[in-house]
């Protein structure tokens, strides 16, 4: 059983499988600095009252009457009883680790996702390398890319799904060797800016055709504004790989959008196809339309 302390409204929030149930908490006294004091003492392992009252020099009534209040409250309570000096002694410990008070309203918080976006983040670690293309000239067409803003503002979303991060993630295609394709991979931009998504086109559910229009089973879309998000399984090894593209730069950038802002109804599907929208017409893509 969780507690939740509310501060505020003074009152005792308790979630007991699955259920949230709330209590009165008139008794302001329990909130009190001896409250906390014996809260904290009791925060080191399971301890008699009288240990308290040693540990803290309080009288041993008062000790008593407050660890009586916390237990009612389900603040604390009896872990076992054993006889001292001829008297039946209880051990008390904490109900929970931590308790929270609340100051405002709660806001939903985003969680780890789900099995539909592992294997690229587990357990709250990231497990990927982020393949973007080089802003200096490269390949047969000499292009250059200018995604890498992109991989920025990905590396910031999927950031607050992470406890931690143990190694730089993103590369450029140029530099990347055959040891890290065999990681799980998330690649961005189109196949003339970056190579690595050149390798990968013909694996994917949606794709590009020779003229860089983006094809999906049964839909051409020829619309420069267009991208799409693909998960499929890595031709280099066997981890996943994930593309976000598009059929030019402001098509990646649909993709991307469309990835950080409906990011719970993508991460389960194999592809999704978008449309990015210029909705204050100041010539710059800042919203997007699923089109399949």
């Amino acid at each position: 059983m969780n507690i939740l302390l509310v501060v505020d409204s003074m009152q005792v929030v308790k979630e007991l499988n699955g259920k949230m149930m709330a209590i009165n908490a008139e008794e302001k006294q329990i909130f009190s600095g001896l409250a906390l004091k014996i809260m904290r003492s009791l925060s080191e392992g399971e301890k008699y009252p009288k240990q308290i009252s040693r540990e803290l020099k309080i009288n041993e009534q008062k000790i008593y009457y407050h660890v009586r209040q916390l237990e009612k409250k389900g603040f604390v309570k009896i872990t076992r009883k054993e006889e001292k000096s001829g008297a039946l002694a209880k051990l008390y410990k904490l109900s929970s680790p931590a308790f929270v008070a609340r100051f405002g309203e709660f806001r939903e918080a985003r969680r780890i996702p789900r099995s539909g976006f592992e294997p690229f983040i587990k357990n709250g670690l990231f497990s990927a390398k982020i393949i973007v293309g080089s802003p200096d000239p490269h390949g047969p067409e000499k292009a250059r890319s200018r995604d890498i803003t992109f991989a920025v503002d990905l590396a910031l979303f999927l950031g607050t799904f992470l406890a931690k991060v143990e190694a730089p993630a993103v590369i450029e295609d140029k530099d990347t060797r055959s040891e890290d394709l065999r990681n799980n991979l998330i690649v961005i931009g189109g196949p003339v800016t970056n190579k690595v998504m050149k390798m990968v086109n013909e694996k994917l559910p949606v794709r590009f055709d020779a003229k860089k229009n983006i094809i999906s089973k049964n839909k051409v879309y020829k619309n420069d504004d267009c991208g799409f998000i693909a998960k499929a399984d890595s031709p280099f090894g066997p981890g996943k790989i994930l593309v976000i593209a598009g059929k030019r730069y402001s098509g990646t950038k649909a993709a991307v959008l469309a990835f950080i802002r409906h990011f719970d109804s993508i991460e389960n599907k194999n592809f999704t196809v978008v449309e990015g929208l210029d909705n204050d017409g100041d010539g710059e893509i800042d919203g997007v339309r699923i089109l399949e």
